[in-house]
């Protein structure tokens, strides 16, 4: 991941799978290692979210639809791979954010997911 000012951090994961459609896409992840923090860990056992599904165990609403955006939210997030792109940074919960790196919902310029199978 990529910051507006040329910073980068990155996450790596030695266990992460998604479940398949009845287990509603839950998430498994764990064993991070890297310098941006662990937020992705923090959505692990969490079913896929999105504005007209909610999984997010949010009893105050639906995380999907208040941040414009679909993934496996905890209680909303910590790691927003799917936010909104802005062109500049900007503190906002809607935005490709991971909170962990900097301790706050700044815009990222770019995120990468890469998943590879497990040799």
């Amino acid at each position: 991941m990529e910051r507006f000012n040329g910073e980068k951090a990155y996450a790596v994961y030695s266990n992460f799978s998604v479940g398949d459609e009845t287990s509603k896409y839950k998430l498994e992840v764990n064993g991070y290692s890297g310098n941006a923090g662990d937020s992705l860990g923090l959505h692990n056992n969490m079913k896929f979210s999105t504005p007209d599904q909610d999984n997010d165990g949010n009893s105050n609403g639906n995380c999907a639809s208040a941040y414009r955006s679909a993934g496996w939210f905890n209680r909303c997030y910590y790691a927003n791979p799917n936010g909104q792109y802005i062109d500049s940074e900007e503190i906002g919960y809607e935005y490709l954010a991971w909170y962990s790196w900097k301790n706050s919902w700044i815009s990222l310029k770019t995120i990468k997911l890469m998943i590879r199978p497990r040799a």
